[in-house]
C-alpha cells in the first residue's frame, strides 16, 4: 500500500504543477460502471503488452478521448509516453524470438501484473479504500490471467520448427492489446465482454497447453536418453 500511496502523491503533484499538460481532460466523461468495464479490458491488455497499453492510454488521454482520473495523469506526460513507446519497440522484437520470448515473458510477470494493479488502483481513487483494494486485486488478477495464458501458449508452440507461428501470435497479441485499450474507451461493456471471453478461452485451453508442455518435456527427456546411450 505504501507504493500505491507514493504513486498517488507523485501523480497529484505533477498535475498541480503542470495543469497545462491536461487541457482536454474533461472532454469525455465515463460513468462508474463504464470505468469498471473499461478496467477489465485494460487490465487484460496490460497482461498481454503493458508498454503498448500505457502508451495507448497516454495518447488517448492527450487526444481528449479518455478522461484519466488525477492519480493517472502521469500517463499523459510525453516522457512517460515516449518511454512506453521505446519499451514497446524493444518488446516488439524481443517477443518474437523463439525461446528468448519465454524468458522475456517470465521476467515480465513482475512488470505487467503490478502495473495493471496500479492502473486499477489509480482509476478507482474515488471509491472507498475497501472497494479500491478489491479493484486493485481484480486488475492484477485479470492481467495475471492474460499474461499466464500468453506465456503458456508460447511455451506450447515454441518447439515448432518454423518461426512464423511465434511471430504471428506475437503480432496478434500486440494488436489486441492496443485495440482493447482503445475500444474500451468507446464501448467499455463490449470490450469487457471480449476480455472475459478471452479469459474463459484461456481457462478452457489450459488443459491443452498442459498436455503440450508434458509432450515437450517427454520429448526432451527422450532426446537426452537417446544421446546418453552408448553407440
Amino acid at each position: 500500500m505504501a507504493a500505491f500511496s507514493i504513486a498517488d502523491k507523485l501523480c497529484s503533484r505533477l498535475y498541480h504543477r503542470s495543469p497545462e499538460l491536461y487541457p482536454m481532460l474533461d472532454a469525455v466523461k465515463l460513468s462508474p460502471n463504464e470505468i469498471a468495464a473499461a478496467l477489465v479490458a485494460i487490465s487484460f491488455a496490460a497482461g498481454l503488452n503493458v508498454y503498448a497499453t500505457l502508451a495507448t492510454l497516454g495518447l488517448l488521454a492527450r487526444a481528449g478521448v479518455l478522461p484519466l482520473p488525477e492519480p493517472l495523469h502521469l500517463l499523459m506526460s510525453w516522457w512517460v509516453i515516449g518511454i512506453s513507446v521505446a519499451l514497446f519497440l524493444v518488446e516488439f522484437f524481443a517477443d518474437k524470438v523463439p525461446a528468448f520470448d519465454l524468458l522475456w515473458n517470465a521476467l515480465h510477470t513482475f512488470i505487467r501484473v503490478p502495473v495493471a494493479a496500479l492502473l486499477a488502483y489509480g482509476a478507482t481513487a474515488q471509491l472507498s479504500p475497501e472497494k479500491q483494494l478489491v479493484a486493485t486485486l481484480l486488475g492484477g488478477a485479470i492481467a495475471l490471467a492474460a499474461h499466464g495464458g500468453k506465456t503458456a501458449v508460447r511455451a506450447a508452440i515454441t518447439p515448432s520448427p518454423e518461426p512464423l507461428s511465434n511471430i504471428g501470435l506475437s503480432l496478434g497479441e500486440d494488436a489486441l492489446a492496443i485495440f482493447l485499450t482503445w475500444f474500451s474507451t468507446r464501448h467499455p461493456y463490449i470490450a469487457a465482454t471480449l476480455a472475459i471471453l478471452f479469459i474463459i478461452a484461456i481457462v478452457l485451453l489450459a488443459r491443452w497447453v498442459v498436455r503440450a508442455l508434458r509432450s515437450l518435456f517427454r520429448g526432451a527427456e527422450g532426446e537426452l536418453a537417446h544421446h546418453g546411450r552408448p553407440s
